[in-house]
């Protein structure tokens, strides 16, 4: 069952957000997309691992969002036990309009529509500051994983695909 999302979602939604919990955030704003995690890092001066990716899968169908690293990948079977799930795919650019608002490379993991599962990864934690996008495919804000946690009510959990030992 699709949940229909008429309302297209931006920074201003973004904006909104903050003003209404009276938080003062400075979105930056990049002349370039910053659409991945490599262009983000780049323009922000920062490491890819910082950069907070607001992904949406679907599970049976079933929309669901994992908040994670730049520099990590989600593992759809930790996903697939953790939803009880017979299936996990990566959403498709309809999929991430109609559920979420927001355009692909722009999904931030603020002001997104009720109701939508929401998971932040456990490999945020090694940064203090981390940047989710704002609502656009050229901007970000700057906050912690615990704020992060806090506004958007996301789960933490461990749901990266494992690494080859070389990074942290």
């Amino acid at each position: 069952m699709k949940t229909e999302n008429p309302n297209f979602r931006g920074a201003n939604e973004v904006r909104a957000f903050f003003e209404a919990r009276g938080l003062s955030r400075e979105i930056h704003t990049f002349g370039e997309s910053t659409h991945n995690s490599e262009l983000a890092a780049q323009g922000l001066g920062v490491m890819v691992g910082q950069i907070a990716k607001t992904i949406l899968l679907m599970v049976d169908e079933s929309p669901v969002v994992v908040v994670i690293s730049g520099d990590r990948r989600v593992d759809f079977k930790k996903v697939k036990a953790l939803r009880g799930g017979k299936r996990v795919r990566l959403a498709g650019p309809d999929d991430v309009t109609t559920h979420t608002g927001f355009k692909v490379g722009a999904v931030s993991p603020i002001a997104l529509p009720e109701g939508i599962p929401l998971y932040q990864d456990l490999s945020l934690r090694r940064f203090a500051a981390i940047y989710p996008a704002a609502g656009e495919t050229n901007n970000m804000f700057a906050t912690t994983p615990d704020e992060l946690r806090s506004l958007t009510g996301a789960e933490e959990k461990d749901l990266a695909r494992e690494t080859d030992g070389t990074s942290p």
